[in-house]
């Protein structure tokens, strides 16, 4: 027996998410169809306001409702230090340390030859372009510990050592191979305490 074709689309849109199988999808699809009409339609209105009321920063890539995010417009952080991330749901974990009070860029991806994805399809660009100003006196790697990871710190640290910027890579803490997003305060705060200057 097949699905409605209704079930079968929803059950398509919700495989497209990460870590989504047929299976679970299919669960999401009938848990979505026994729920009450508002709860559906607030989600789907939710869905919507995500994709038409954020963006980019203009600065530094995080996510904002406005042109500029609230770190980048926050006076207050120290301008010397920019932390480079991947992904935009990293900072929020730094930001829940308490430990970094500096900026952020966010590449929107790593480096991954074996993907194709190369230094022209991620945002080092305007990263470079940020620290034309004599203000920048340390890039802090946050990258995860993974290949792809330690591939973009060694790129990127090759790129901006010879302007003269101390680039340092989060340490102690942060194990091989795990995910930055899903570590605690702890191991955040230890990992940028120990951070270490890449040579």
């Amino acid at each position: 027996m097949q699905y409605p074709n209704q079930i079968s689309k929803l059950i398509d849109s919700f495989m497209k998410l990460p870590g989504i199988g047929e299976k679970t999808a299919a669960r999401l699809a009938f848990y979505i169809f026994d729920l009450p009409e508002d709860d559906v339609s607030n989600f789907a209105r939710n869905l919507l306001d995500v994709k038409r009321n954020l963006h980019y920063c203009k600065i530094c890539g995080n996510i904002t409702e406005d042109e500029v995010c609230d770190i980048c417009q926050d006076q207050t952080r120290d301008r010397t230090q920019i932390m480079v991330v991947a992904q935009p749901k990293e900072i929020i974990s730094f930001e829940r340390s308490h430990e970094y009070h500096g900026l952020y860029h966010v590449l929107h991806g790593l480096l991954s030859p074996l993907e194709g994805t190369g230094p022209e399809d991620i945002n080092i660009v305007s990263l470079i372009k940020r620290l034309r100003d004599d203000t920048v006196k340390e890039v802090i790697i946050g990258t995860d510990a993974t290949p792809e990871g330690e591939a973009t710190a060694s790129y990127l640290s090759r790129l901006i050592k010879p302007v003269g910027i101390k680039v340092t890579r989060l340490a102690h803490g942060l194990a091989v191979g795990s995910d930055i997003e899903y570590a605690d305060d702890l191991t955040l705060m230890r990992a940028f305490e120990g951070r270490t200057e890449i040579k």
